[in-house]
């Protein structure tokens, strides 16, 4: 699709499952957008001025099967761990696969014991991957969790969870440990935490939050604590709180909130220790916003904002300190933020608009875009950002 016809279009909102089921056009010249900063470099172009953008997406070899929410795991020796999510026929995976950076394809691998959508993947330690959670192919929710390792190729069971769940966060802590932290049923939403210990291959108890969330963020901070911020559930329904786990006491305390009530956002801890939240959603807005937390003060502020709203994006921060920001949006373009300046720019196109796929920073600082859904088609595509 040529800039022209991404900029005389009109946005039009679109999904995929329960909780994408909204539609509506938004002209670009409402807002912002990235549309109307594609026609800007347009009429700059035939003005003879030159802008350049930094950073080009080129194609790669594509996954065996196509699929939406699936886990990607950075593996010790370079290789990615793809697993589970949906396919094109909306059927929740047991399949895994791992892509090669050397030669640029995807190869099956051992499958899990069970199909898993929604769960976590967390590298650990000793180069071995946990899979927890999540929901099965018949909808049942699940605690159980199973190990895989890149040695054999294959995944083994582990002990479960306290308490099955879904749409969590994972943690790998400073000691090896695994910090699981709240997500849902089919009844409820959790305040609940656990932790996974690799020595026992066991879940335990830990302190609760304040706040029962799901689509929340959980970032690992310089010093060893979790920041847990934002997403939905309990009585406050969208949440704009933060808390903090502190791993030597086993408990969660408050911290500042953010300015902005949001879930589906993006967190990333970035060189200096701060954490930049991208985009999500509040009530039925997309947002364009983003804030930093300060740990040394606890408190958030405003930063620049995006050029496009977004949720079920990517946050990646690359080699030299920079964020890409891609995907969930009806647009492929993508941005940098830049902590130096504190703003976003416009940083190329992805060949396919994207939401619900992975983003996962190579060992050569590459970015592998893969999978997720466009307005209709769930992808097995894959494409390489060069910063």
């Amino acid at each position: 699709m040529t800039i022209r016809s991404q900029a005389t279009r009109t946005l039009t909102s679109w999904g995929i499952g329960p909780v994408w089921l909204r539609r509506g056009s938004v002209p670009w010249a409402t807002r912002l957008g990235l549309v109307g900063l594609l026609v800007a470099l347009t009429v700059a172009g035939c003005s003879g001025s030159s802008v350049a953008i930094r950073g080009t997406f080129s194609p790669t070899g594509s996954m065996a099967i196509a699929r939406l929410y699936q886990t990607a795991s950075l593996l010790s020796d370079g290789r990615v761990l793809m697993a589970g999510g949906h396919d094109a026929n909306g059927n929740d995976l047991a399949s895994a696969e791992l892509y090669d950076p050397k030669t640029g394809t995807f190869s099956p691998t051992g499958s899990m014991s069970v199909a898993r959508l929604y769960q976590t993947a967390s590298l650990l330690s000793d180069g071995r991957v946990l899979m927890a959670g999540g929901h099965d192919a018949n909808g049942n929710d699940l605690a159980s969790a199973e190990l895989y390792d890149p040695k054999t190729g294959r995944f083994s069971p582990t002990g479960s969870m306290t308490t099955a769940r879904w749409d969590h966060t994972a943690t790998l802590l400073h000691d090896g440990r695994v910090l699981i932290a709240g997500g849902h049923d089919a009844q409820s939403s959790h305040a609940s935490a656990e932790l996974f210990d690799p020595k026992t291959g066991t879940f335990s108890a830990t302190g609760s939050m304040a706040e029962a969330r799901n689509y929340h963020t959980a970032t690992l901070l310089s010093d060893g604590r979790v920041l847990i911020s934002g997403g939905q559930g309990g009585a406050s329904g969208y949440l704009a709180s933060a808390e903090l786990y502190d791993p030597e006491t086993g408990t969660f305390s408050p911290t500042g909130s953010m300015a902005t009530a949001r879930w589906l956002p993006t967190a990333t801890l970035l060189s200096d220790g701060r954490v930049l939240i991208v985009g999500g959603e509040h009530l039925s807005d997309w947002l364009v916003s983003a804030e930093l937390y300060e740990p040394k003060t606890g408190t958030f502020s405003p930063t620049g904002s995006m050029g496009d709203t977004r949720d079920y994006h990517t946050a990646t921060l690359l080699l030299d300190g920079r964020v890409l920001i891609a995907g969930g949006s009806t647009d492929p373009a993508v941005e940098l933020y830049d902590p130096k300046t504190g703003k976003f720019s416009l940083a190329g196109s992805m060949s396919a608009p994207r939401r619900g796929y992975s983003a996962t920073l190579l060992s050569d600082g590459r970015v592998l875009i893969a999978g997720g859904a466009d307005s209709s088609t769930v992808l097995a595509l894959a494409e390489l950002y060069q910063p």
